[in-house]
């Protein structure tokens, strides 16, 4: 059920401006709400600075939106992985992932996704919605508040469920909530969005925001890609390359190409040489997940060895090269394994 009431965590700072101006109050107002409202205040009465008027007169119009918390699950080794249940019922999950000296956030950007990959969990509920801005923020705040002091978070993954990039304007806006200084201040260096590849967007995605760039390539030809791939038979191999060409690159940085290792499927040493082939002249580093097995998928991981041959020869054509280690596994919060289903 839609509430009446404002979602200011869905405002940048110059609309809310606007908005407290049409309210007969001074310009800096909105300065105020949004240091409350991204340090996690919960209730107007934590706004100290703020007029007890005003403080009354925001609660008849406005809300503090938050996620709900149904679930929180610990792994092995020290990854967390959080449900999160939205106001309409549906739910969604962020995996919290302890790296050396600090902490990394994989966000969702929808409940659901309609993309389709055939060895993904997520791809197989469908799209239940988008997800707002303010629900992608409350992801950040919630794990937030829930942090001890040991290690800072500082990155932000939108790896999570769902295509970022088909919720774009939601994502346009939490990305500069992310990381204004008025808002999260997050450092665009820190902060990665992925796509399987909506080609049109991708050149778009650098010319409005500054992040890092992900691709899901996974295929080296159009037929393998197709076959894991339902939405290459819109945006193909070389559409999805073109637009990467054209994408913004910052100077001193490198798009990521993402490749799920599926065994018999696109681990061959010949398909290493034609992905060394398709990425030459690019400024690219590649990322290389072996596939996260679940009863539910008809896929394997090949085997150690295998990976590292497809490694050694992406390496030999002088690419930087790392095989992802998926962490929380045995909590169904690697790559691939977030569904967000209720009990």
């Amino acid at each position: 059920m839609h509430s009446p009431l404002l979602d200011l965590k869905e405002f940048t700072l110059e609309e809310l401006e606007h908005r407290v101006l049409s309210w007969g109050q001074p310009r800096f107002r909105a300065r105020q709400l949004t240091k409350w409202l991204y340090k996690g205040a919960l209730d107007f009465d934590e706004m100290t600075d703020v007029s007890r008027e005003f403080r009354q007169e925001l609660a008849g119009r406005a809300c503090l939106s938050r996620l709900k918390l149904d679930k929180e699950e610990f792994s092995a080794d020290g990854t967390r992985k959080f449900r999160w249940r939205l106001a309409d019922g549906h739910a969604i999950e962020s995996v919290l992932i302890p790296e050396e000296d600090h902490l990394t956030l994989c966000l969702s950007s929808q409940a659901g996704c309609a993309m389709g990959c055939r060895f993904c969990l997520t791809a197989r509920q469908g799209l239940k919605r988008n997800l707002t801005a303010s629900e992608i923020v409350n992801q950040i705040l919630g794990v937030k508040a829930r942090l001890g002091q040991d290690k800072p978070l500082k990155n932000l993954v939108f790896m999570g469920m769902g295509e970022p990039l088909a919720n774009y304007d939601a994502l346009i806006r939490a990305l500069t909530i992310i990381q204004a200084p008025w808002g999260l201040n997050f450092s665009a260096r820190r902060v990665t969005v992925s796509t399987v590849g909506l080609a049109p967007l991708i050149p778009r995605l650098g010319r409005d925001v500054r992040v890092n760039l992900t691709v899901s390539l996974n295929a080296a030809d159009n037929h393998t890609r197709e076959a894991i791939m339902p939405v290459n038979q819109t945006y193909s191999l070389d559409a999805v390359l073109a637009a990467c060409r054209a994408y913004p690159l910052p100077r001193h940085r490198r798009i990521t190409f993402a490749y799920v290792l599926l065994a018999g499927i696109n681990d061959s040493p010949a398909q290493a040489r034609e992905l060394a082939r398709l990425l030459k002249g690019f400024r690219a580093k590649i990322n290389l997940i072996p596939f996260n097995p679940h009863p539910d998928l008809p896929f394997s991981a090949p085997g150690p060895d295998r990976v590292l041959m497809f490694q050694e020869i992406l390496r030999e054509a002088h690419y930087p090269v790392f095989i992802r280690e998926s962490r929380g596994r045995d909590i169904a919060a690697a790559c691939g394994q977030l569904v967000g289903e209720l009990p």
